[in-house]
């Protein structure tokens, strides 16, 4: 799940950037449609259809994990950086500053908050599907889920369902936690 976060978080970022910047504006309509619908599937869908193409284990689930996981922060990338004012933008430009300068210094510091949060319902969303991919035999928190489904232990059930639910309250705390001294320290 880690590892689908971040490679989520780079491709997100990273793709919202690129269709914020002058030479990738005219495909920003294009890349925002696909993340609206994409975010219509249910991830269990995508995980059905990463499996008939890769077969079943931990690739399907990985790449099904980045594709559903790069959406919210996509989403997010776009939102904040398009909420930058362009009063402030005009200032950084006055004061000589380049374009990479603009972006690192201004727009990605004041976009940060909603970045961040793009980046805080991905992971939380990850958890639950790295819980379901564990049908298509990947090793996740979700396993005894599904080894006690299947041998009717209801025990097992409970204890697979509360570690999970534990690791998404815990890592949801997390990002608050950050979210506030992000906050903080932008004032």
């Amino acid at each position: 799940m880690g590892i689908s976060s971040l490679f989520a978080v780079v491709v997100g970022v990273g793709a919202g950037i690129a269709v914020t910047r002058e030479s990738g504006k005219e495909f920003r309509p294009l890349v925002e449609t696909i993340a609206a619908v994409g975010q219509t599937f249910p991830p269990v869908a995508v995980l059905a259809i990463a499996v008939p193409v890769m077969g079943f284990g931990q690739q399907p689930a990985i790449i099904a994990l980045i594709l559903y996981g790069v959406l919210p922060i996509l989403q997010a990338t776009l939102a904040g950086l398009g909420a930058v004012p362009a009063s402030v933008m005009s200032v950084a430009s006055g004061m000589g500053m380049s374009r990479r300068q603009q972006l690192y210094q201004v727009e990605l510091p004041l976009a940060a908050p909603v970045i961040l949060a793009g980046i805080r319902t991905s992971v939380i969303i990850n958890i639950g599907t790295a819980t379901i991919a564990s049908t298509v035999g990947a090793s996740t928190l979700g396993t005894p889920i599904i080894i006690g489904l299947s041998g009717f232990n209801t025990a097992y059930v409970i204890q697979g369902a509360l570690l999970v639910a534990l690791a998404a309250i815990i890592i949801d705390r997390l990002f608050e936690r950050l979210t506030r001294a992000l906050t903080r320290h932008a004032k």
